[in-house]
């Protein structure tokens, strides 16, 4: 045995020094040196984190001069979160971060400006800002055809000029040398008299004329020209000073309707009319109550939402098509669910002979894609050449307008739905029902209780509570189910005392399509405040969706 004195004086033996493995922790971060890629990821690293810095400023630069201050706004924050938590930040974070940031601009930043677009006029009629409106109506002119003039352009060395001809093709008047460059900006020319001694006439000083090709690729160059002619001679004293493009063949002056005041209304020169902005319905109009046309884009208020409530005219089909979408989700729910259970209960009855193939063909109208089925039902249903119409014909002799009545247009719906929702129903039932212990089917047995008894008092109970959530769940989906009404009844037939289309069998979404691209002047302020309608009560569903889970899970 060692003396402790002799351990002391030597140290401890190295053998007994705990070793580090090749693939240990301290060897992969301690002691093997680093790889060629490590090495070049660690030079790389901050030139590519400079690089990328600069491309989010110049797209944060862009944004803001395009005038999307709060875009450019967002997006700079977004930015700078990014560099913060990927250089500076916590592990879990830097996993955190995409997601949020993904649920805030495709989630949140989208309910946001929907929400705030229901509280404006935006519509087809108010697409523009009040600015943009203005210079529309300024620029609008017509052209004054007593005194168009054509033209010819001929090339002047590596420049051009333009020769502006009278009815009979002589030479008027001609431009000095140009370089035709498209700009931003209108091109002040003055012109020269082409009898005059400052130019030479046609046959001395111009080269032959350009074709209507080259015409072509400079007429973008031409548009911006605005030509200036000399002070009018006694033979001309009613000819315009200032001639603008007209198109390949002429220039000509133009007369504006509008003109610009001081206090920043416009008077219509026609008539001295004069048009100041109305900030609260976002249009120009006159003293006598006349608007222009288009409006402006303005913050409305609550305007959207008391149009629902108290135009009679809108309130109307606005109410029937809340009441048909909430009665059609719950008849489709309700009636699916119980076809459902009961394929469920009957695949699950074990002498019966086939379950696997009977299972199988149950379950085709789900596995076959959703608006194949609707437009097979779209045919099935025609009330001239349908096979569904041709049997009833056959049996009873009638045709039913499946189409024109309302009420079976609306009956037809909830069939076609049902027969797309009730495989879901009843594969999640046949799931459950595998829970169900087998002893309360005995002990039932025993006590004498028929199938009707068991599913009253065994199956029904034990099957509601856990599928609860999930029909609440399937009730949101019916309830903005779009495509079924937009392949097959495109909300038709209409409601014909409404002052916006609507149709009888249309549902929220779909008179909110209607609303904001169809045929009601898109009106987007209004769509956007009935999905935002919409987006509250398919959230009051959502909290109970999530209530009725914790009841079911407890």
């Amino acid at each position: 045995m060692m003396d402790p004195t002799t351990l002391a004086a030597d140290g401890p033996s190295t053998s007994a020094l705990p070793t580090r493995e090749p693939g240990s922790r301290a060897s992969r971060h301690g002691l093997r040196p680093p790889t060629a890629w490590e090495r070049a990821g660690a030079l790389l690293r901050w030139p590519l984190i400079g690089a990328a810095a600069l491309v989010g400023l110049y797209l944060v630069f862009t944004i803001y001069v395009s005038g999307q201050t709060v875009a450019a706004a967002l997006l700079l924050a977004m930015l700078a979160g990014s560099f913060y938590l990927f250089m500076r930040g916590s592990l879990p974070y830097r996993y955190l971060y995409p997601g949020v940031m993904g649920m805030a601009v495709f989630i949140a930043l989208p309910l946001v400006y929907t929400a705030v677009i229901g509280f404006s006029n935006y519509s087809s009629a108010h697409l523009l800002d009040e600015q943009r409106v203005r210079g529309f109506l300024l620029e609008q002119h017509e052209v004054d055809e007593a005194h168009t003039l054509g033209f010819t352009v001929h090339a002047d060395g590596p420049q051009f000029r333009l020769a502006l001809r009278d009815a009979q093709g002589a030479v008027r008047f001609v431009s000095p040398a140009l370089a035709l460059r498209a700009s931003r900006a209108p091109v002040q020319v003055p012109m020269l008299d082409a009898h005059g001694e400052a130019l030479p006439l046609e046959s001395a000083g111009l080269m032959p004329e350009l074709g209507l090709r080259e015409l072509i690729q400079h007429r973008q160059a031409l548009a911006q020209l605005v030509l200036h002619l000399p002070a009018p001679t006694a033979q001309d004293q009613a000819s315009a000073q200032e001639l603008h493009y007209l198109g390949l063949r002429e220039f000509g002056p133009v007369r504006p309707h509008f003109a610009a005041q001081p206090d920043g209304s416009l008077l219509r020169l026609a008539d001295g009319e004069r048009f100041a902005p109305d900030r609260s319905d976002g249009v120009f109009r006159s003293a006598t109550g006349e608007a222009l046309q288009p409006g402006f884009r303005v913050m409305v208020g609550l305007r959207n939402y008391a149009r629902m409530l108290f135009d009679a005219e809108f309130r109307g089909p606005f109410l029937s098509i809340f009441v048909w979408t909430v009665v059609f989700s719950l008849a489709t729910v309700a009636c699916a669910t119980a076809i459902g259970m009961l394929l469920a209960v009957l695949m699950n009855w074990e002498d019966l002979r086939g379950r696997g193939v009977y299972r199988t063909l149950l379950f085709l109208p789900y596995a076959v894609p959703g608006f194949i089925s609707i437009l097979v039902f779209k045919g099935l249903f025609n009330q001239n050449f349908g096979e569904i119409n041709a049997i009833l014909d056959a049996l009873f002799g009638v045709k039913p307008a499946w189409f024109a009545n309302p009420l079976l247009a609306k009956l037809m719906l909830v069939i076609v739905n049902v027969w797309l929702g009730y495989p879901y129903i009843m594969i999640l039932c046949s799931g459950l029902l595998k829970a169900i212990p087998v002893d309360l089917y005995e002990a039932s047995a025993l006590a004498g209780a028929g199938p009707w008894t068991n599913f009253r008092h065994i199956t029904a109970p034990l099957i509601i509570r856990p599928l609860a959530p999930l029909l609440v769940s399937a009730f949101a989906f019916n309830f903005n189910n779009f495509v079924l009404i937009a392949l097959l009844t495109d909300g038709r037939p209409d409601f014909l005392s409404s002052k916006l289309p609507a149709g009888q069998t249309d549902i929220l979404v779909s008179y909110t399509y209607r609303i904001a691209f169809r045929d009601s002047g898109s009106d987007f302020g209004l769509a956007a405040a009935i999905s935002t309608l919409i987006f509250v009560l398919v959230a009051a569903m959502s909290l109970i969706n999530l209530r009725l889970m914790k009841k079911a899970q407890a």
